[in-house]
């Protein structure tokens, strides 16, 4: 095993019971960050802070070959920011995408799904926003937290990864807001209006699903990448936008329910196109080494450019 968890993956195995030889894990809390760049989505003063206030801990992961990874990760957000990742403009392309980290609605992957994210579309002419969305309220004594965050994986677990009841609705909200304020702002970023869509992971993924199902026609995000989210049936509505979706069959949380959002989408008429890799596991962000999730965030990028998201309409 190799240290290129997400932190969704990190809590999965949090909430498993250790085994023997296996890799190890530690949280520790740590300083608020500096976040340069973050950009609140609503005015100052409009928003009540938690009764927990906003909390960042480090996840040290040790693996059996020796290697060693460590990933930062924000608790009980109140008050959401988004931080815009810009590419060179030499190579901009017009699109957009608002980035939502995952975490079970108590944690945010600010790096691994966050800004590693981010960076990668940067890289690739496609702005992008790290989301910062509102979560559910946790502990703040990381033994409590990690007591609460290793039930909720589990239960999720043994129960094929039924999550129903499992989010955070401020966070659809929070996805909405990011959605408008880019739009509006779209001219200062040199991004397209029409090209502005969100990628989400885990928790991240529900979250992009819901500013679908929850947002008016003209809130809606213009395409939707819909990276190890659940995968059960829902009432997708009339000209829901295109989604790219993708998950590792050995998922531990949602590689057992089959494809009925792949159903939902067709049923609909909106295009999808799933992606479902042999090995992975959940949580595996960007890629893991020595699987074909490695090839993700390609994927993602030609699905957009397939689709048209990659280059300006044509004139009518």
């Amino acid at each position: 095993m190799k240290p290129y968890f997400a932190l969704a993956a990190l809590l999965t195995l949090v909430a498993t019971p250790a085994v023997a030889q296996g890799p190890q894990f530690h949280l520790e809390r740590i300083a608020t960050p500096e976040q340069p760049g973050a950009i609140p989505l609503y005015p100052a003063g409009s928003l009540p802070a938690g009764a927990v206030p906003e909390s960042w801990m480090r996840v040290i992961g040790d693996f059996p070959d020796g290697s060693h990874m460590e990933e930062r990760a924000a608790r009980n957000v109140s008050i959401p920011t988004m931080t815009p990742v810009l590419p060179d403009p030499a190579k901009a392309t017009g699109a957009a995408v608002i980035v939502a980290p995952g975490g079970a609605f108590l944690s945010l992957s600010m790096e691994g799904e966050g800004m590693k994210t981010a960076r990668w579309l940067a890289d690739h002419g496609i702005a992008a926003f790290v989301l910062k969305y509102r979560l559910n309220q946790s502990p703040d004594d990381i033994d409590a937290f990690q007591a609460v965050i290793g039930k909720r994986m589990g239960d999720a677990i043994r129960q094929g990864g039924a999550v129903a009841d499992v989010g955070e609705p401020r966070a659809w909200q929070d996805a909405l807001q990011a959605l408008k304020l880019v739009r509006e702002g779209a001219a200062g970023w040199h991004v397209d209006p029409r090209r502005v869509g969100i990628i989400g992971f885990s928790a991240g993924a529900m979250t992009a699903l819901q500013s679908v199902l929850t947002g008016t026609a003209e809130q809606r995000p213009s395409f939707v990448g819909y990276i190890y989210g659940p995968m059960v049936a829902v009432p997708a509505p009339a000209n829901a936008p295109p989604m790219f979706a993708a998950l590792a069959l050995d998922d531990p949380l949602f590689g057992r329910q089959g494809f009925g959002i792949v159903d939902s989408w067709r049923k609909a008429g909106s295009a999808i196109e799933l992606h479902a890799y042999q090995r992975g596991d959940h949580g595996f962000g960007t890629g893991r080494p020595g699987t074909t999730t490695m090839l993700v965030m390609d994927e993602f990028r030609l699905w957009l450019e397939s689709n048209g998201f990659l280059r300006a309409p044509k004139a009518q």
